[in-house]
Order: structure tokens, then sequence, then C-alpha cells
């Protein structure tokens, strides 16, 4: 008795278990048709290995894409090794519109240094800002 019960647990978590795979399976089929319409050249992508780049043209016979990765540099890959696509195309030429129209930032004198920033640099800067307080 103990071993009917026993075989029938088994088969049920393994039922479970392959229920999952292919629940996760299909999810990751949706993801990946989803990323591909989204793969057009004027894109701003990220591959699988960490490299960021614009789409320039994509090749559907061989699979594969040229990414600039900066003006004049231009990568070849293999398609599915977009990883995600960061902008649009269209999102992009909102993007430059709206930087284009925006009016350059002026730099606090008390404001902390930004990520990556030189403390040196914050420092100079702020010495300079002051400077030309006093020099008014």
């Amino acid at each position: 008795m103990d071993q009917n019960i026993l075989t029938i647990v088994m088969v049920v978590i393994l039922a479970a278990l392959i229920f999952f795979m292919f629940r996760s399976s299909r999810r990751r089929q949706k993801q990946q048709a989803e990323l591909q319409k989204q793969v057009v050249p004027g894109a701003t992508v990220m591959t699988n290995f960490g490299v960021f780049g614009t789409i320039v043209s994509i090749d559907e016979e061989t699979n594969k894409v040229e990414l600039e990765t900066s003006p004049g540099h231009i990568l070849t890959v293999h398609r599915q090794t977009i990883g995600r696509v960061e902008t649009a195309p269209d999102a992009v030429a909102e993007t430059e519109t709206d930087v284009v129209a925006s009016e350059p930032e002026t730099q606090a004198i008390d404001e902390k240094p930004q990520f990556g920033e030189r403390i040196e640099d914050a420092d100079s800067a702020s010495k300079n800002a002051s400077s030309k307080k006093t020099d008014e």
C-alpha cells in the first residue's frame, strides 16, 4: 500500500515538472518572438556579450545584423546574439528632439559629483564658479 502511494506521488511530481517545463518554454518562445519584432534598423540594442550598438542593417537570409558601436565602427553579429532592445527607432527620434529642445543644465556649487566624475574636477568647477561670483 505504501509503495502505491509513493508511486502515485512520484508520477504527480513528474507530471508537474513536465507541465512547468513546457510552460516556461512557451513563455521564452513568446519573449524571443517579441524581441525579434523590435529588432529593426535604427534600434539601439545590447548583445548577449554586453556590446551596445545601433542596428544599421539586417540580412534575413544569413541572420546577420550589422551594429554600429561607435561612429565608423560596424560589427557583424548573428541575429540571435541580440539580448535586448534598449530603444526602438521611434523612441530614439523622440529623445533626440527632447535633448535639442532642452536648455543646458548648470551644476550647483554644493552639488555632489556625478557617478564617475572625479572629485578634483568637481572641486575645481566649484572653485571656478565661486571665483566668478566674487569677481562680479
